[in-house]
């Protein structure tokens, strides 16, 4: 099984128009157009019922206290955990592309609706939720629930490059015992046992001025 991207080559830059944020030379960051990228995959095994895609960040600060923090670094060797960007469940076994913007094409204040996916072009394909419904929590203009794509926003002041791993998986069930308001972590626990192939590619992407 193999994945690829028009909208990126494997361990290569992320374009900008792929990103929740942006650099502002002003402001630090303002937001991008948070398109989702476009995915390929083929040579899936045979029994292949459905496919799911993740996409996560594994080099998120464990601790915020110097996150985007002015006269701040936050440094590599500080200990790192897992931010969920996407998370698409329930792919019909016909489907082998995802579209650049089929999902996403903008930032969605307090996020998009989910799990159902409005005017899914691939159905039954469920979203699960990612990363910013925990780090907008308590946001008067941005808190809710955020299901699907929502792109890469790294800390202005990370000296550490972010890398964005984009996973298909094959499976051989055709909806995944997850309901309503799944996580990554509760996903890939109902993965276990199911999963025929996995391949994916890599993004990397910074807001560090001195980096870019």
């Amino acid at each position: 099984m193999q994945v690829t991207s028009e909208s990126f080559q494997d361990g290569d830059m992320i374009p900008v128009q792929f990103a929740f944020g942006k650099i502002d030379p002003v402001k630090q960051v303002t937001l991008s157009d948070n398109r989702n990228p476009h995915l390929a995959w083929r040579d899936a095994p045979a029994g292949v019922k459905s496919f799911a895609v993740i996409c996560h960040d594994p080099d998120v600060p464990s601790a915020g206290d110097d996150v985007n923090q002015k006269g701040k670094t936050v440094p590599a060797s500080l200990p790192r955990v897992d931010f969920t960007h996407w998370l698409l469940v329930d792919l019909p076994p016909s489907a082998a592309s995802i579209a650049e913007g089929q999902f996403s094409s903008s930032v969605t204040p307090r996020g998009k609706p989910g799990p159902q996916i409005v005017g899914n072009p691939l159905p039954p394909a469920r979203h699960g939720l990612n990363g910013y419904t925990d780090w907008f929590a308590g946001d008067a203009d941005m808190g809710g629930d955020y299901f699907g794509y929502d792109g890469p926003c790294p800390p202005w002041n990370d000296v550490l490059m972010h890398h964005y791993v984009f996973t298909v998986y094959a499976l051989d069930v055709a909806q995944l015992p997850v309901d309503g308001k799944f996580t990554r972590q509760q996903a890939l626990a109902a993965m276990q046992g199911h999963i025929l192939a996995q391949a994916g590619l890599t993004g990397l992407y910074t807001l560090n001025p001195s980096m870019a």
